[in-house]
């Protein structure tokens, strides 16, 4: 047998002990795919803080672009594809090996100084980086659609979601500690190697402690399905859908004959553009245009990073409780202010009244983020859900995060860095009204055909 295929179930739990066991895997196994994903986001965007330094060797952001959008390249297809293997695999094993495939990839970076001489292999690596990371989000999404129902799936996804920022966040000063201490210390690193080296130490030690949280369907661990112990089902027939389908079923019956799941995908090539063009261009552009250090960019990206952990909370709260679980008001709405705070960060000079604008960009733009995802798993059967979300990764990252990657390194150099806020503010308003066609779609209902 496959040790990445799902797990035998292994022998009922007695009805009296149901209870107990539940809330403690419950947490134990949330606890597991939140610092797993983290871990995945202290890895994926490390290549960033060190752009400036290689434009001072002589790379063009145009080339630096080119290279940084072989992430997005592969992360948008592996998650697509790593979607469809996760959906018929072992969360507990797929999650964490994936972490540290692509924690080796950094440590190359990091201990092979020559791998940043040129364009072709920093291109290569950055491919094998995003195709490692998207071995995170499917499994973390299969766990929740299977510990979590319907009901409650808002607020547990909002929260476990705030992982991208604890890892976003966490990267940066994980690699400015590394890049201060491996510089004196490792003859001929230059001084940004560090940057690599200790988030990947970092991220193979939150591996195998998620290995160790997580578990993989409650069948497997001789529970009923969650719809049952919570009596919370995805439809009115109770069709819960437990049974193993086949990757032809999941892609062309629930997946790509689903016409939510197209218009969830499209928002979110916009949503990706907005959150990466503004993400992994603030080092350069803070440094470039409004001339502060390097360590000072490094707080301000610390900055965007963590308003996304409240930001995103106020998100799944808001399409919960003030829209009544329909996600495209929150997604529209968001999106509207996110532009009026990138036009507040593109044309304030004052670095206070730029942070302010950072932050609320971060504040702001992860809700979007999640409420597509969150959309895309309440619109198929859970046995589907990877596969589903994998879709809407693949149009976010191949279109929209490869744009914001190398689009906007060609729109800068020949146009420069208004013209590149322009693009982005048409991109926020094209969300909006993408959210806007499913205003009055409520996520569990979406499944019902």
């Amino acid at each position: 047998m496959n040790f990445l295929t799902p797990p035998v179930a292994k022998k009922k739990v007695e009805s009296s002990k149901i209870d107990p066991t539940y809330k403690k895997l419950r947490w134990q196994v949330f606890f597991g795919i939140f610092i797993g994903y983290a871990g995945y986001y202290l890895l994926r965007n490390n290549f960033s803080i060190v752009m400036p330094k290689l434009i001072n060797e002589g790379f063009s952001k145009t080339q630096l672009g080119f290279a940084f959008s072989a992430v997005s390249i592969a992360y948008g297809f592996s998650k697509f594809f790593m979607g469809i293997v996760s959906d018929r695999s072992n969360a507990r094993i797929f999650l964490p090996l994936g972490l540290i495939l692509t924690a080796l990839i950094n440590l190359a970076f990091g201990f092979i100084p020559i791998l940043t001489k040129s364009i072709t292999s920093m291109f290569i690596l950055l491919f094998l980086i995003g195709w490692f990371e998207g071995m995170g989000w499917p499994p973390s999404g299969r766990v929740i659609t299977h510990w979590y129902s319907v009901s409650e799936r808002g607020s547990w996804t909002s929260v476990w979601n705030v992982a991208h920022n604890v890892g976003g966040a966490a990267m940066a000063p994980l690699a400015a500690v590394g890049i201060a201490f491996f510089a004196s210390r490792i003859p001929g690193t230059k001084s940004y190697n560090g940057a690599f080296i200790i988030p990947a130490i970092v991220g193979i030690v939150i591996a195998i402690i998620a290995y160790f949280l997580i578990r993989d369907t409650p069948e497997s661990q001789g529970l009923p399905p969650i719809e049952v112990y919570k009596d919370d089902y995805p439809n009115e027939e109770h069709i819960m859908y437990e049974k193993e389908l086949s990757a032809k079923e999941i892609l062309f019956k629930y997946v790509l004959n689903n016409k939510w799941v197209w218009i969830i995908a499209c928002a979110n090539i916009f949503v990706y553009f907005v959150r990466y063009g503004i993400e992994n261009w603030a080092p350069a552009y803070l440094t470039e245009v409004r001339h502060i250090s390097l360590a000072a960019s490094s707080g301000s990206y610390f900055l965007y990073e963590i308003a996304g952990i409240p930001g995103t909370i106020f998100a799944g709260w808001v399409s919960d409780k003030l829209f009544k679980g329909r996600r495209g008001p929150a997604g529209f709405s968001f999106m509207l202010v996110v532009t009026f705070f990138v036009f507040m960060y593109w044309r304030s000079t004052n670095i206070m009244m730029v942070n302010t604008a950072l932050f609320m960009i971060g504040f702001l733009i992860y809700g979007p983020v999640m409420l597509i995802g969150l959309q895309a798993l309440d619109s198929v059967p859970k046995k589907a859900a990877g596969t589903a979300a994998g879709l809407t990764g693949l149009f976010g990252y191949l279109f929209g995060s490869v744009a914001a990657n190398a689009i906007m390194g060609v729109i800068v150099d020949h146009l420069g860095w208004n013209s590149g806020f322009i693009t982005v503010m048409v991109s926020c308003l094209i969300a909006a009204g993408l959210f806007a066609l499913t205003w009055n779609l409520r996520g569990q209902e979406i499944v019902k055909k």
